[in-house]
């Protein structure tokens, strides 16, 4: 373009595209930003601050005593413990139960392949019922244990599909070659297949990770014993018990701030980790949705 001559319409639309989408998106940062923002400054608030209520941009009396009074009970180490063992433990085994399962069925010469691939595509729409999987767990004597969290979650057909797809845009040449050196089907899988596939593998990761980090409905259905208890499930136990106004963090530990600041500081502590670990996995996340859904 010269100096003398005149911006052109396209330049102009694209100029407007460009304004429009950077305010819209401002606009969109903003909304959720600022609500997070308040809860992470009104959780260092103190007790008086947060009573008067309203918004609070930047805590005009600096306070620990939320987190004081949240890490003081033993409960939430061990809640913070079992959030952290059932999340790595359960989705260790879930990605490399799916992804068994998934390379089988990514071979067209599998007995039975189409049975079940139907089998599995039913689960995503029909399930027994929470009564009867309650039942199931009982005679299986999974209630009140750790492992309530970890088996029923090892499959996902959901996530089944996504491996399956990825595994079928692996060479052929590959394991070929390896038979050819000796190798058998399993280390082949875990030598080769795997190695190969690790941007669908972190998908499923992250995908699991933050479902079994959130989850509380397990426990709250399925464990009563309070040692049992994952850091979310304790949080649901004081978001409830906030309702009343004489609060008491145990029978025994009555809490001096207010019941507000204990559920921004919990709601603080759960949250950090998956902001934490979230960003440095999602360039796998991104990459293995878009690779799992055009292999084929």
């Amino acid at each position: 373009m010269t100096m003398n001559s005149k911006p052109v319409r396209g330049d102009w639309d694209s100029r407007i595209f460009n304004a429009v989408n950077v305010t819209l998106l401002t606009l969109f940062l903003i909304i959720i930003v600022v609500p997070l923002w308040n809860i992470l400054i009104s959780s260092f608030s103190s007790g008086k601050a947060l009573a008067e209520g309203g918004f609070i941009f930047w805590p005009g009396e600096f306070s620990l005593e939320n987190y004081r009074a949240v890490f003081k009970e033993d409960l939430i180490w061990n809640a913070f413990f079992i959030s952290v063992a059932k999340t790595v433990l359960g989705v260790v085994t879930h990605v490399f139960f799916c992804a068994m399962f998934a390379y089988g069925l990514s071979k067209n010469d599998v007995r039975g392949r189409k049975l079940y691939v139907a089998m599995g595509v039913i689960t995503l729409f029909f399930s027994g019922g929470m009564i009867p999987f309650y039942l199931l767990l009982k005679s299986l004597g999974m209630l009140d244990t750790f492992w309530v969290y970890i088996i029923p979650a090892l499959l996902s057909f959901y996530d089944v599909i996504i491996l399956m797809n990825f595994f079928r845009g692996v060479e052929p040449a590959l394991e070929e070659s390896a038979r050819i050196d000796g190798l058998g089907d399993w280390k082949i899988f875990l030598y080769i297949v795997l190695p190969l596939s690790l941007p669908a593998l972190a998908t499923i990761a992250v995908f699991n990770g933050v479902a079994q980090w959130n989850d509380f409905m397990t426990a709250r259905l399925y464990v009563n014993d309070e040692n049992l208890y994952p850091l979310q499930m304790l949080l649901y136990e004081i978001i409830v018990q906030s309702q009343t106004k004489n609060m008491q963090f145990t029978s025994t530990y009555v809490i001096e701030t207010t019941t507000k600041g204990i559920q921004l500081a919990t709601i603080v502590i759960t949250t950090v980790p998956i902001v934490v670990i979230y960003p440095m996995l999602q360039r796998y996340f991104i990459s293995g949705i878009m690779l799992g859904a055009v292999k084929g």
